[in-house]
C-alpha cells in the first residue's frame, strides 16, 4: 500500500569526543568551534571541569585555569555539536524562501507546471494544460469553475487524488 508523508525512523544523537594530549601548559586547540564554555565538557583524569571556572573557550582556543600535563588523561566531549532537525511552524515558509525548480521543494499554485509539489486551492478558477511528457497531480476534493477547462496534452498523465 502507498505511504504519503514522512516514512518513520529511529533517530538518535551522538556527541563527539576529543582526546588532547596535555603539554604542560594552559593553551589547547579543539576540532571544532563552540559559543561558550557550556557547550562543551572538559574532563582531567576524568574528573569533570567546571566551564568558566577550570577552563575558557573562544572559538577552537580552548584555555585552562591550571597546567594539563602529558601524564594527564585529557578529553572534550562537545554538548553542543549535536545536530538537530528543526520543522518550521505551519505557514511559516513560503515560495519565495525556497529554490524554484528544485524537486519537491516550490510550493505554488496549480496553474504552475514543471514542480513536484504544490499547495492548490480547492477550486480551479483558471484553464490549465498539462503539456505533453508531464506530469500532473492536484488533491482533492476540487471543483473546476464554470468556464475553466482541463486539457491534458497526449503522453502527459493528471491524477486527481
Amino acid at each position: 500500500m502507498g505511504y504519503i508523508g514522512n516514512q518513520f525512523n529511529s533517530n538518535f544523537s551522538s556527541l563527539a569526543k576529543q582526546d588532547i594530549t596535555g603539554n604542560g601548559g594552559t593553551g589547547y586547540t579543539l576540532s571544532t568551534a563552540v559559543a561558550n564554555a557550556n557547550e562543551i565538557e572538559v574532563f582531567v583524569n576524568n574528573v569533570r571541569q567546571e566551564p568558566a571556572v577550570a577552563y575558557n573557550v573562544s572559538g577552537t582556543t580552548l584555555t585552562m585555569t591550571g597546567n594539563v600535563a602529558s601524564t594527564d588523561d585529557f578529553y572534550v566531549v562537545y554538548q553542543g555539536k549535536a545536530v538537530q532537525t528543526t520543522t518550521p511552524s505551519p505557514a511559516s515558509v513560503t515560495a519565495a524562501m525556497l529554490a524554484q525548480g528544485a524537486a519537491g521543494s516550490y510550493l505554488g499554485d496549480a496553474t504552475q507546471l514543471g514542480n513536484i509539489i504544490r499547495v492548490h486551492e480547492k477550486e480551479l478558477n483558471t484553464s490549465v494544460t498539462v503539456a505533453a511528457n508531464t506530469n500532473g497531480m492536484c488533491a482533492g476534493p476540487l471543483t473546476v469553475a464554470s468556464g475553466v477547462t482541463v486539457t491534458v496534452s497526449a503522453g502527459a498523465t493528471l491524477v486527481v487524488a
